[in-house]
């Protein structure tokens, strides 16, 4: 388990981040670091990204999406995000950058929507452009609507071939995660256009929805795309405990509910299997629940002894999680940052090589992983 071994007064974080002022120093298995606070103030802070010239953009769930400009929050959300609801597990959600930003100023994000017929998970296609959203676009609509405030999951990520990957959860209508003709429980793709991905599975097929990539998962929150392989990884919570690690292949059922690890938060049996034919096993899972949200590889060099592993944010345990894998199987965990005591929503890879992670709060709070002798 990591320890605090002390606490640093600092000067200027690099990358012209503005002027920090406290920074705890931890050390685990691997890496000595320093955690460096860059923001606060956030509230409920759920998704972050980089732009060219150095600043971040953060969503906030209740709606609004905020830059950091300088180490410095704007008071002043960006205007133009699309209508939503915030409710419970719902609001604006995830943040996703075209990787020809620079270029076309395009992102992606995912948001909760309501209307008379319930809520939904959407995914919209905007340009940032003189500091707002402009030229916004609906391209996905998870159909049909359900009357639940949670299990939205919004985890955007794209791929080499520039399909973009959505997850939706099973809106607490587990049973819907089987059925292919919801789009409930899966993960879709879509392309930029937000048409079904060419080769997706219920291309030709009648019983799969069309944009559907895999189906039977609870709520994918984390998600994020190999280094080295360009797999698609993902993540979802399981109920009591049976939150899994998984990689997405194409047609392929996660299982859920037919098959968990995990019993349901009454304590009841949700299912007697853990395995079953034509259902995949995950890659890891944890019992109990530790409320996994975003992830990400650490492909940088400021720590040569966290090179390839993956980072984990957790809600409940309140920590941030460190796999190596190799071949496929798990060989090392460790828990960070348990001292730190807040949910972690997000983990991101800055373009520095640090790590950077937010913390879901109504005073949420944006973090950098630094090494300790910056």
């Amino acid at each position: 388990m990591p320890v605090l071994k002390h606490i640093l007064i600092l000067g200027t974080l690099i990358l012209g981040t503005g002027e920090l002022t406290l920074a705890q120093t931890f050390s685990s298995q691997r890496a000595d670091f320093k955690l460096e606070e860059v923001a606060s103030g956030l509230s409920n802070p759920w998704s972050l990204a980089f732009l060219p010239d150095g600043s971040m953009l953060v969503t906030e769930r209740a709606g609004r999406l905020r830059i950091i400009r300088n180490g410095e929050l704007d008071p002043i959300p960006i205007e133009g995000t699309p209508e939503l609801v915030a409710s419970a597990e719902g609001g604006l959600l995830d943040l996703l950058l075209h990787p020809d930003f620079a270029d076309n100023q395009t992102l992606f994000l995912s948001y909760a929507h309501q209307n008379s017929e319930g809520m939904t998970t959407r995914v919209v296609r905007s340009r940032f452009v003189d500091g707002h959203l402009q030229d916004t676009e609906v391209i996905f609509e998870a159909l049909p609507r359900y009357s639940s405030s949670n299990h939205f999951a919004g985890r955007l990520v794209m791929d080499a071939q520039g399909f973009i990957y959505v997850s939706v959860g099973d809106r607490l209508e587990r049973d819907q995660a089987q059925d292919t003709a919801d789009d409930a429980g899966g993960v879709h793709r879509i392309t930029q256009d937000g048409e079904p991905a060419p080769g997706n599975p219920g291309l030709g097929n009648n019983a799969i929805n069309d944009t559907l990539f895999t189906w039977g998962h609870r709520n994918p929150q984390g998600m994020t795309v190999h280094p080295s392989s360009g797999e698609v990884w993902t993540h979802e919570h399981g109920p009591q405990g049976g939150d899994e690690l998984n990689i997405l292949h194409g047609g392929t059922n996660y299982g859920w509910p037919e098959i968990s690890y995990g019993i349901a938060d009454s304590g009841e049996l949700i299912t007697p299997y853990t395995h079953r034919k034509g259902m995949a096993q995950p890659l890891y899972y944890w019992n109990p629940s530790i409320a996994p949200s975003g992830m990400a590889f650490y492909t940088g060099t400021l720590f040569p002894g966290w090179r390839g592993d993956l980072f984990i944010g957790a809600l409940k345990m309140r920590r941030l999680v460190r796999l190596r894998i190799l071949n496929g199987v798990v060989i090392e965990a460790e828990d960070l940052l348990t001292d730190l005591g807040q949910r972690i929503r997000d983990v991101r890879m800055g373009p520095e090589g640090s790590l950077w992670i937010l913390t879901d709060s109504k005073k949420g709070m944006v973090y950098r992983l630094a090494p300790t002798y910056e």
